[in-house]
């Protein structure tokens, strides 16, 4: 069950987070990390795998890749663990890790969660995800 003050203060942070994104990426992750150390005693599993997913976006932008791969791996599974993860996020997880995986060099294996990706946003109507997904796919 969710503490209401917890998930208060953990949605003030995601949204300074978001808001310090573009100037300031140390204050972002800061924030996001605390939104979510919060989340996770409060059993908001989509929240958090957002949350998580965004941090981990964040330290891609700051060039932090090694910081970056954990919670692209926490926030997969957090999709995929929950019975209604909306398929938006999920392909925004997939692609997230994907691009991860592909700067690490783990191009074979990123390839399977682009696939997945392309599935999920065709099936979303997201036409320019699809097509992201078919252009990283034949630079193959």
């Amino acid at each position: 069950m969710a503490d209401g003050g917890a998930m208060e203060r953990a949605n003030r942070l995601r949204s300074a987070g978001e808001q310090a994104r573009g100037r300031d990426r140390a204050l972002a992750c800061r924030n996001y990390e605390e939104a979510v150390a919060l989340l996770r005693g409060c059993g908001e599993g989509l929240l958090l795998a957002h949350t998580v997913r965004h941090l981990g976006d964040v330290r891609c932008e700051a060039g932090e890749w090694e910081e970056a791969g954990p919670c692209y791996v926490e926030a997969l599974a957090l999709y995929r663990a929950h019975p209604a993860a909306p398929a938006m996020h999920l392909a925004n997880a997939l692609r997230a890790m994907a691009v991860w995986m592909e700067h690490g060099g783990a191009r074979a294996e990123a390839r399977g969660l682009w696939e997945e990706a392309r599935g999920l946003y065709a099936e979303c109507g997201i036409a320019a995800g699809v097509a992201e997904c078919e252009r990283r796919m034949s630079e193959r």
